[in-house]
């Protein structure tokens, strides 16, 4: 096949998950119900946070961006997949391509940045809770929202004008239901090393750092607990910490998973397989982490759902008056 730079040329081939015909249509339902369930358990979240005056606490604020983040991760690896199965098509072009590195990069950079400043949070509540109002001020909230996301446009930015300089060969395969980074590299034939160093630089830069942010913070927040002289005190302290704990954890070893089963497996395949789980699986994940475990959570979606309940006949009721 002839090797050259396709930016002025259409197309590259999705293979997704399976190539089987029959399977098709069960790998549609599940990732449609799936998506579903991620944007409207997120949307859900943004909702009842926002509606909820007890909620506007910095805790909750980082919170609804997690979830809105995670709507946002998965919009742009699922829908592009659930539409090819129904149109019985594997084409992205290639400008598609790198707009869909572009904001799969920004989003999981910002998963990890929002995870870290969540610990953090925990870190100020639990260490410091006399001074946590003072040091949580709004403006502080803002920009640690702020940073992560011009830190994480910056970082897939570059790696996407890196990605740039490669060339690839016409009506390429991807064995992949994503343009992911990796992938793309590792497919083409032109001299990636610079490729690699700056997609290794950007693994330690947002993968590692934030990873350590938190081991760091979590580590402070068990010597506090532990100085905690009572039981129920320390139970208390701990609680506020469990939802974002079990996040982390899901999230960074369903992340380290695909990679490490990347290095020991040669199957594509199984690495697309694998990579459901922190794109798809996590976001959608998330909302029933922090409602399950949260009684405030619970609380303020109860009241959501009731006012939309109550709103909801007496919009119809006026409408059969008019």
């Amino acid at each position: 096949m002839e090797l050259r730079n396709v930016t002025g040329f259409s197309k590259f081939l999705l293979l997704g998950l399976s190539e089987k015909p029959e399977l098709q249509p069960l790998i549609f339902g599940l990732f449609l119900c799936m998506y579903l369930i991620t944007v409207l358990g997120n949307l859900l979240i943004i909702l009842a946070v926002s509606s909820d005056s007890h909620l506007h606490t910095p805790m909750y604020f980082f919170l609804s961006n997690l979830s809105l983040v995670d709507i946002s991760f998965t919009s742009t690896t699922v829908p592009k997949m659930i539409w090819n199965i129904q149109t019985q098509s594997k084409v992205i072009t290639y400008e598609g391509c790198i707009t869909q590195m572009y904001y799969f990069l920004l989003f999981a950079g910002l998963d990890n940045f929002l995870l870290t400043v969540m610990a953090y949070d925990r870190f100020v509540a639990i260490c410091h809770p006399l001074h946590y109002m003072v040091i949580m001020n709004p403006r502080l909230c803002g920009l640690l929202v702020l940073v992560p996301w011009i830190m994480s446009a910056l970082h897939s930015l570059l790696q996407c004008l890196v990605l740039l300089q490669l060339s690839f060969c016409p009506d390429l395969e991807i064995p992949h239901f994503f343009c992911e980074l990796n992938q793309m590299i590792q497919l083409t034939r032109s001299d990636t090393f610079l490729n690699n160093m700056v997609m290794y630089f950007g693994a330690v830069l947002l993968g590692g750092g934030p990873f350590v942010c938190i081991l760091y913070s979590y580590s402070k927040i068990v010597f506090s607990i532990c100085g905690i002289p009572s039981a129920p005190g320390k139970y208390k302290a701990f609680s506020t910490c469990v939802s974002h704990l079990s996040v982390v954890s899901f999230f960074y070893k369903t992340g380290v998973g695909v990679y490490l089963s990347s290095a020991v497996t040669q199957s594509s395949y199984s690495n697309a397989t694998a990579s459901v789980m922190y794109t798809v699986v996590t976001p959608m994940l998330n909302p029933f982490i922090y409602s399950l475990r949260n009684k405030d959570i619970k609380r303020a979606v109860k009241r959501f759902l009731g006012m939309v309940a109550i709103k909801g006949p007496v919009v119809l009721g006026l409408k059969k008056c008019t």
